[in-house]
């Protein structure tokens, strides 16, 4: 990968770099021109260093992915993407507008205020829905305006997609999101309820309308976890000028069970812009929170937990996962080609298969890894590349294949964990020539046949047959 210094008056992909905006945890924002664009345009580029998290990379990635797919006044412009290889970036239109975050310093704010925001942003998430995407990390920041006063959320990174690999779900463990504000659904790792976007909304506006956040600003499992059985306390008790309406919309937003929330967007757009149509119920009148016991029973009954929607996107028993397990190392190069004819001959025969490649980059037991590589690129990112430069001959859409780099010690106990954790249905892997000192510590193709849930086919280079 060849690398930038990123700083005004240098180009990048045919853009100037004209002015630094802003840098955050996972990216830096540049403003850019191009002589054939008269528009406002941002730059996005990833914060890859030393150390950084994986997920900036797979949440650029993500974004790269959805925003092209995206269109309407809700969402800035899309204008281009960098390749991995060169460089990342992502190009959009610049909304020259600050976002929701100043106005924390100003709370609460009116309720009629609050509603009315509400409500432009309710009409925003519909639109996004009816798109096919989650956003799933709404939060004041990512809340920006037009000159008209339309709502344009920004930031797809930690987002869903019904027609695009969820590589964010593929490859993490631990939920993903902005702690006040991710839903239940989401801490329990469902990221495919489009109401749980409806649940940040309400703990946005229970914000604004009271200056307290809802669940507070929890940082570990165990605290964002608490708010699938404790409520939190009504609005009313924290600002009298709520009135009931208000607080039956929030509250109603709030349900830990997703389906006890609006049926859409639409909806919960509707009741904030016509307060007299909401339909009140006991929500409106707490004044308190439920009894300690109440909650203490919740906390042990599953059917107060979110209940498993059936997902956005359907996988058909047509279209099976397939992984394919691949080394870059040297020693390994001859099986690459092999297993790329393999690969092909299965998708041949499945032509809805969806393919996920991967490599594993594995890590020391003790001594301590360094993120970069003696040219002081990322290891991960390389990897990345190298497995795009594999798969480009098979040809396939987007949409149907993924890339997939793993940090492990134990590389057939990552291989093995990623096919249970994303329902493999088939894994292909290759296995390097006979050595001591595989005789001596086993294979990882053997260790991953004998105790793969799925099917496995293991293939042999030409030159290690006999």
């Amino acid at each position: 990968m060849s690398k930038h210094r990123l700083e005004p008056g240098t180009t990048v992909g045919g853009f100037e770099i004209v002015e630094f905006i802003y840098k955050g945890g996972m990216a830096t924002l540049w403003k850019v021109t191009r002589p054939d664009i008269d528009m406002p345009m941002l730059m996005k580029v990833p914060v890859i260093h030393e150390g950084e998290d994986p997920a900036a990379i797979v949440g650029f990635e993500m974004e790269q992915m959805i925003l092209p797919r995206l269109k309407g006044v809700h969402v800035p412009k899309y204008v281009a993407v960098g390749d991995f290889s060169t460089q990342p970036y992502l190009v959009m239109e610049h909304i020259n507008a600050p976002s929701l975050l100043p106005r924390l310093e100003n709370l609460p704010m009116p309720c009629a205020d609050v509603a009315a925001l509400g409500a432009k942003i309710a009409t925003a998430l519909h639109d996004l829905h009816s798109q096919h995407v989650i956003h799933l990390d709404l939060k004041p920041s990512n809340v920006l305006f037009r000159a008209n006063g339309e709502v344009v959320l920004i930031d797809y990174g930690l987002s869903h997609h019904d027609q695009l690999p969820d590589l964010m779900m593929e490859e993490f463990r631990l939920p993903y999101g902005t702690a006040p504000y991710m839903a239940p659904e989401q801490v329990l790792g469902i990221r495919h309820e489009p109401r749980s976007d409806q649940f940040a909304l309400g703990v946005l506006m229970y914000f604004f309308a009271t200056g307290v956040r809802p669940f507070g600003n929890p940082q570990r499992l165990k605290g964002l976890k608490r708010r699938i059985w404790r409520d939190p306390v009504p609005p009313r008790a924290l600002n009298a000028a709520i009135p009931p309406w208000f607080q039956e919309i929030i509250l109603r937003c709030l349900e830990v069970n997703p389906t006890r929330r609006y049926p859409t967007a639409a909806q919960l757009a509707f009741d904030l812009l016509h307060p007299d149509q909401v339909r009140l119920t006991e929500r409106a009148a707490k004044l308190k929170q439920d009894p300690l016991l109440v909650a203490w029973k919740r906390r042990f009954n599953e059917d107060a937990r979110p209940i498993r929607v059936e997902n956005m996107r359907q996988h058909l028993s047509s279209a099976p996962i397939v992984l394919v397990a691949i080394d870059l190392s040297e020693e390994a190069e001859k099986l690459l080609d092999e297993l790329r004819v393999m690969a092909g001959q299965v998708l041949n025969t499945m032509p809805d298969a969806r393919l996920a490649c991967l490599n594993v980059l594995k890590q020391n037991r003790v001594a301590l890894d360094t993120t970069l590589d003696e040219d002081g690129t990322s290891k991960h990112l390389n990897r990345l590349v190298a497995l795009k430069n594999w798969a480009n001959s098979l040809k396939l859409p987007q949409g149907k294949i993924s890339f997939h780099v793993l940090e492990a010690v134990d590389p057939a106990a990552a291989i093995l964990d990623y096919a249970r954790t994303n329902q493999v249905d088939h894994i292909l892997m290759g296995a390097r020539a006979n050595s001591t000192m595989r005789a001596l510590l086993g294979s990882v193709s053997g260790e991953v046949a004998a105790q793969a849930p799925c099917t496995v086919t293991v293939v042999r280079s030409r030159a290690s047959k006999g």
